[in-house]
């Protein structure tokens, strides 16, 4: 008799398994939202990593790179003539552009090459060209020699506003999205 009790309790919770399954198989499949960008990846809910820029993925393995070309001519500090966003480099590598006089520390200010996984792979010094103790833009380049990654053509080029002082506060950087050749 218990075995037959045990048996009716499996085959109940069997059933009640594959009712749950067929009412719900909408739920459990994959969205098939179609995706063309990166406003549409994250508007259909797929996952957003926090990289810069930022990328977000589909289930299918598609991903989308925010545009941050925009985001880059919105400094009010510092501007860059060459490299802009998603261009393609080599080295060395000539940055060269305008910052106002507080971006600098005696003249200068540090820059760094990283590779798509953020390993740096060059470090700079760029220099100011002019009087740099103003609150006008003062033209500064820096060349940067590197070997190109094996791995991944994709990288960033980061502007670091000097901070001798060490206070979060006055904290700042410019990055740029950047292509290997």
């Amino acid at each position: 008799m218990k075995k037959i009790i045990i048996l009716i309790i499996v085959v109940i919770l069997g059933l009640l398994a594959i009712f749950f399954i067929i009412t719900n198989k909408e739920k459990l499949t994959v969205n098939k939202v179609e995706v063309n960008s990166f406003e549409e990846c994250v508007s259909a809910g797929y996952p957003v990593m926090e990289s810069y820029p930022r990328q977000c993925s589909t289930p299918k393995g598609e991903l989308f790179v925010e545009s941050v070309v925009d985001k880059l001519r919105e400094s009010e500090f510092i501007t860059v003539d060459f490299p802009q966003a998603n261009d393609e480099i080599e080295s060395p590598l000539t940055v060269s552009g305008q910052a106002k006089g507080n971006w600098f520390f005696e003249g200068d200010f540090p820059v760094v090459l990283t590779d798509w996984d953020g390993l740096i792979i060059a470090e700079g010094i760029a220099r100011a060209q002019g009087a740099w103790m103003t609150d006008d833009f003062v033209p500064f380049d820096v060349i940067l020699e590197f070997e190109k990654p094996s791995y991944n053509n994709k990288g960033t080029l980061i502007l670091k506003r000097d901070n001798p002082s060490g206070l979060l506060e006055n904290e700042e950087a410019l990055e740029i999205p950047i292509i290997f050749k």
